[in-house]
């Protein structure tokens, strides 16, 4: 794990390192307070941060106040070192969001118990959150995580010229393998599933569970070239495969629909996922067990009056 330890004081600053490091922690350096909390804003900056109270640029109180006025997304645990063990001083540092304090000079093993109840806390809170965004059976993003995950890509295009992609996948006759080999081999095949389809996409894509055997995949800088690519490889891992479970082995297929758009041709996000399961519903209807890729926005052909008036 990672701790930031933000201290103008070289000495101090070189025995922490070295009790850290002996500790097995990975000791990112900062000797002032503007740099200090610009790391802590990174999106995989520490969890735990040892802070000076006093430090050039900006102090440990007004560090540990930005931080938890930011509204992060993730919890930083903060200690604050300071000579000043005074009440007063002590109760400022918790009101602008310390989590604990080491009066200086500290004693190692003081440090150590400190930062260690540090990390349970950070441990626990990131389980936490891990279950509150994870689906269950599968351990992908659930519905919840997935979507809020999607708005904010679609939020992050808007400001950006390359095309968002989102894919919808859906297990084919899924309802006919609970049916005919129960429904502890539905669970067996479809974390499989998720399994092998996750493997096809790349590292910064976002894959969820949309809803029973509907999955999700958010395909951020993927224009639809690219994203039918991917798709395509999702299907292959599936149907080149059959599924062994504990109830037999078990020939999977999956359909999938694809929609992009870029800020050229913005939407919201129900009219996007709309769009992808449109194509998905029109996979289904070709067969199953192929990929069909949504018209681009403005592409789409007009029906005739006549058609329009007879549906």
């Amino acid at each position: 794990m990672k701790v930031l330890v933000a201290d103008d004081d070289p000495v101090s600053v070189f025995y922490l390192q070295d009790v850290l490091s002996e500790w097995g922690y990975e000791v990112v350096v900062a000797t002032d307070g503007l740099a200090a909390e610009a790391i802590l804003r990174q999106e995989d900056g520490p969890l735990l941060a040892v802070l000076d109270w006093m430090m050039p640029g900006r102090d440990g109180i007004d560090v540990c106040h930005n931080i938890r006025q930011a509204g992060m997304a993730r919890y930083v645990y903060m200690i604050m070192l300071t000579s000043r063990t005074e009440t007063e001083f002590i109760v400022a540092a918790m009101n602008a969001g310390a989590d604990d304090y080491v009066a200086k000079p500290f004693i190692a093993e003081e440090m150590r118990v400190r930062v260690r109840a540090g990390r349970r806390i950070v441990d626990l809170e990131q389980e936490l959150r891990r279950q509150a965004t994870r689906d269950a059976l599968t351990g992908i993003f659930n519905r919840g995580a997935i979507l809020d995950l999607l708005q904010k890509e679609m939020a992050r295009q808007a400001r950006a010229s390359n095309c968002l992609s989102l894919i919808f996948a859906d297990l084919d006759h899924f309802k006919r393998i609970n049916d005919s080999y129960g429904h502890l081999a539905g669970d067996e095949v479809l974390r499989e599933a998720t399994r092998r389809m996750a493997s096809a996409l790349r590292n910064y894509d976002a894959f969820g569970r949309y809803g029973g055997e509907e999955l999700l995949a958010v395909l951020p800088d993927c224009d639809p070239e690219h994203a039918l690519f991917v798709a395509e490889r999702m299907r292959s891992v599936m149907a080149d495969t059959s599924v062994p479970t504990a109830y037999g082995v078990i020939a999977v297929t999956v359909s999938i629909g694809i929609a992009s758009m870029n800020a050229a041709n913005a939407m919201d996000m129900t009219e996007l996922l709309h769009r992808a399961d449109s194509a998905l519903y029109a996979a289904k209807m070709q067969g199953r067990n192929c990929v069909i890729a949504a018209p681009w926005p403005g592409t789409e052909k007009q029906a005739p009056d006549d058609e329009i008036q007879e549906r």
